[in-house]
C-alpha cells in the first residue's frame, strides 16, 4: 500500500496562514470582549435600578418612621429633644450604610477578565508556534 503525503508547504504560506489566523483570533477576541463588557454592564444596569428604587422606599419609610419616633419620644423629653436624639441615631446608621455601600462599590470589578486570560493565553501559544532561531 503506497501512502499519500500532504504536500510540503512553503515557509510563506506557513506565516500567510499564521497571520490570517492571528487576525481571526483577534476578531473573535474583541467580540469576546464586547459581550463580556456588556453582560457586566447589564448586571451593574440591574443591579442599580433595584438599588434606586429600594432606596425610594426605604426613604419614604424611614420619613414616617422618624415621625413616629420623634412624636413618641416627645411624650417623655421636650420636642426639640426627641428631634435631636432621633436625628443623631438616624445619623449614625446612615453614615454605616454609606461606608457600606461605598465599599462594595470600590469591590466591583468590571473588567472582563476571562478575555484577558484567553488572550494572554493566545499569545503564548503563538510566541510557542513561532520557529525557534537556533543558538550558535
Amino acid at each position: 500500500m503506497n501512502e499519500i503525503s500532504p504536500p510540503e508547504r512553503s515557509l510563506s504560506g506557513l506565516f500567510t496562514e499564521l497571520t490570517r489566523e492571528t487576525a481571526t483570533l483577534f476578531r473573535q477576541e474583541i467580540q469576546l470582549a464586547k459581550v463580556e463588557v456588556a453582560e457586566k454592564a447589564r448586571q451593574a444596569g440591574s443591579g442599580a435600578m433595584g438599588a434606586g428604587i429600594g432606596a425610594a422606599l426605604l426613604f419614604i419609610a424611614v420619613q414616617a418612621l422618624v415621625a413616629a419616633a420623634i412624636l413618641g419620644l416627645a411624650t417623655v423629653l421636650d420636642d426639640w429633644l426627641a428631634a435631636l436624639v432621633v436625628g443623631l441615631v438616624i445619623l449614625l446608621a446612615g453614615a454605616g450604610f454609606l461606608a457600606r455601600g461605598l465599599a462594595n462599590l470600590k469591590r466591583g470589578n468590571l473588567t472582563p477578565k476571562r478575555t484577558i486570560d484567553t488572550l494572554r493565553a493566545n499569545t503564548r501559544w503563538a510566541r510557542d508556534q513561532l520557529p525557534k532561531e537556533e543558538m550558535p
